[in-house]
């Protein structure tokens, strides 16, 4: 609800049948939200908010030359994350591999993801992946921003082969291609991102909304690294990625 003539918006949950209803109630200033969540009267976490910025830059008129992140020979340079204990990252025959078959009855988050030591704010960035049947993961610009990798089932364009995860569909109809070597050409500058796949124009300069779900942070207006999704089955191979900066 909305009282008009403030500031404050709250938004109530029906109350579940054992429990009272959660509220969140917030009050705006400026280009800032605060507010608390509440279970009936208990306060709970506090929430902050700020506007995100519009990251509008012109695209550089011209580009260091390319400069490989991965050496195809160790880990060097990148790092797990998340289910550290259990990576299945290493390099192997001059790939980057989540080694990580699919165990039969088995669903669910399993192993480590896998980000660069460095950060970037605008680039242009190479790569290419095999990706098996029914294998899944995720290449993530800055931190924030997914480009998906593989399938999940089919059902949902926006979360199929080169899709900007749930927010927009690859065009040029080129099909997931699992189990083969499949080339991507990424230009990505303030929130502003192009995408060539195998040569085919499959985002033309659209203008990513936020961050995609599994979002490291959410602070756009900084660099970020690449961050790999580790945590699907499917053993996902990565080879020549290549990093290009504004000069």
């Amino acid at each position: 609800m909305f009282y008009p003539g403030t500031d404050s918006l709250v938004l109530t949950l029906a109350a579940p049948p054992n429990g009272p209803a959660t509220t969140w109630e917030f009050t705006g200033a400026g280009a800032q939200l605060s507010g608390v969540e509440k279970r009936g009267e208990t306060a709970g976490p506090r929430i902050a908010a700020v506007r995100a910025p519009a990251l509008k830059r012109s695209v550089p008129k011209a580009w260091e030359d390319p400069v490989a992140i991965f050496n195809g020979k160790d880990l060097t340079g990148w790092e797990p994350i998340g289910n550290v204990e259990n990576s299945k990252w290493l390099a192997r025959d001059g790939e980057l591999v989540n080694d990580n078959p699919p165990v039969e009855g088995h669903h669910g988050p399993s192993a480590a993801n896998l980000k660069t030591t460095q950060k970037w704010q605008d680039f242009k960035v190479h790569f290419e992946v095999n990706c098996p049947e029914h294998g899944n993961s995720g290449f993530y610009l800055r931190g924030r921003y997914e480009i998906q990798i593989g399938t999940e089932g089919g059902t949902e364009p926006s979360h199929e082969m080169g899709a900007v995860y749930s927010h927009f569909a690859p065009a040029g109809n080129i099909g997931n291609k699992l189990g083969e070597w499949t080339s991507f050409d990424v230009t990505f500058v303030g929130r502003y991102l192009t995408v060539f796949r195998d040569g085919i124009k499959i985002h033309d300069n659209v203008e990513i909304p936020g961050p995609t779900g599994g979002a490291l942070d959410c602070n756009e207006g900084e660099p970020g690294p690449f961050y790999l999704q580790g945590d699907h089955q499917g053993v996902v191979r990565y080879r020549n990625i290549k990093i290009q900066v504004p000069k």
